[in-house]
């Protein structure tokens, strides 16, 4: 069946997989909680970004306070 579509059989296998896990007939992750953890690995990315962002500028801010309080 899936050659008469033009998918290869792995790819038919895995979706019916998935579509079992989706309606809880398997345990698995969803495909919802896939979508999910996706966006909050890619908000770590940008959260972790920010912070280097902030500490470099923390620590540049740090060193000008320092020359002015010593003059």
């Amino acid at each position: 069946m899936a050659e008469q579509l033009g998918y290869g059989v792995e790819s038919v296998r895995s979706w019916v997989r998935q579509a079992d896990i989706d309606d809880g007939v398997k345990a698995g992750v969803t495909t919802n909680e896939q979508a999910r953890m996706r966006e909050l690995e890619q908000e770590v990315r940008e959260l972790k970004r920010a912070n280097e962002i902030l500490k470099r500028a923390a620590s540049f801010f740090g060193v000008e306070l320092d020359r002015q309080h010593k003059m």
